[in-house]
């Protein structure tokens, strides 16, 4: 355990946190630090009393524009500051979105997530964002967008042109940050959460374990979470993937029960979040993933590819919840609860 004090860190824009912290460090690790079959147990508890019908919400996730980052993240292969075998590319045309996003819900997908790399949009390319979530949306598909930092005026345009999801993960704890990123800070990453929530769209954020971080660090990451007031909505709960290039290629692997004890202490300190298993998934196995969902997963990304890494097939992920008995979530039909959305201009890329 770090001997390092961990700091609460509070987002200038956002309403004032509940005092005292609703989770301290303290007390997570000690749900952390339960017997396993406890800590499952309560787990368990939690998310019946949440979820009750045991459904899995399936994510699709495509890369608008990929590489060339000006930011240092240690994980990250689209960094400019890495040498790795990622080619940067233009954005994606309007059609190959939208063919890509119509696939997704062929295959059950309830929410299509579009990511796009770089420190934060340009307005060129802003322009273009706000018309993908309007074409996307009209597909009866929720929407969810991850471009890095905000400014208050485009959460609020985005708001507007019907995102339901902005994606903005904290990565670690605030003392363990700065190991993985030089470029923006702690404080930058919370101060675009608290825009976003300002304009009204709900907040997917979380992180990534196994980069190294103690357990405690794991706890003050999973703290930071549950006191934003409120919580996200949803919480993605990375597995570290070494990729070769990054300063995090020799990464050992992390114990895959802390990832197991890590969903679990989410689910229990989130209860109606959606803790989704997210990167790393597919190397984590069947069985893993089993447990993950007794733990209270019960959101993935489906499809064959994270951004840039590998993951499950869908035709794979289907056969473990039928294995497991368990259903994808309804999907819903985004366009009749949003009357008025725009047609998509079919000229516009």
């Amino acid at each position: 355990m770090t001997s390092q004090p961990i700091h609460f860190y509070r987002p200038s824009e956002t309403v004032d946190l509940p005092e005292p912290e609703v989770w301290p460090v303290k007390e997570i690790l000690e749900l952390y630090e339960l017997p396993f079959t406890e800590l499952m147990f309560r787990a368990q508890e939690v998310h019946r009393a949440n979820f009750p019908s045991g459904q899995v919400e399936l994510n699709s996730l495509i890369s608008l524009k990929t590489g060339a980052c000006t930011e240092d993240c240690g994980y990250c292969p689209q960094s400019i500051h890495h040498n790795t075998d990622v080619t940067p590319s233009k954005m994606l045309d309007m059609e190959t979105i939208l063919a890509a996003a119509r696939r997704a819900k062929e295959l059950g997908a309830n929410r299509f997530c579009m990511g796009a790399s770089g420190r934060s949009p340009n307005d060129r390319d802003f322009r273009k964002y706000l018309k993908i979530v309007r074409a996307v949306k009209a597909l009866g598909l929720e929407t969810c967008m991850t471009l890095g930092m905000l400014k208050e005026e485009q959460a609020q345009q985005l708001k507007e042109a019907g995102l339901d999801y902005y994606n903005h993960n904290l990565d670690t704890s605030p003392d363990y940050y700065n190991t993985i990123i030089s470029t923006r800070n702690y404080k930058d990453r919370l101060d675009t959460l608290g825009r976003v929530r300002k304009a009204g769209i709900k907040v997917c954020c979380g992180g990534i374990i196994g980069m190294g971080e103690s357990r405690e660090q794991r706890a003050a990451l999973l703290s930071q979470l549950a006191n934003l007031n409120p919580y996200p909505e949803a919480v993605p709960i990375n597995h570290l993937v070494p990729i070769k290039g990054t300063p995090l290629e020799n990464m050992k692997p992390l114990d895959p029960l802390e990832f197991v004890r890590t969903i679990a202490v989410a689910r229990i300190i989130m209860p109606q979040a959606k803790v989704r298993m997210s990167a790393g998934r597919a190397e984590l196995g069947q069985a893993i993933q089993a447990l993950c969902f007794l733990a209270g997963a019960n959101s993935i990304f489906y499809g064959e590819k994270l951004l840039t890494t590998d993951n499950a097939d869908a035709a794979e992920d289907r056969a473990l919840l039928a294995k497991l008995g368990l259903k994808p979530f309804e999907a819903t039909d985004v366009k009749a609860r949003m009357p008025g959305l725009p047609e998509h201009d079919h000229h516009d890329h």
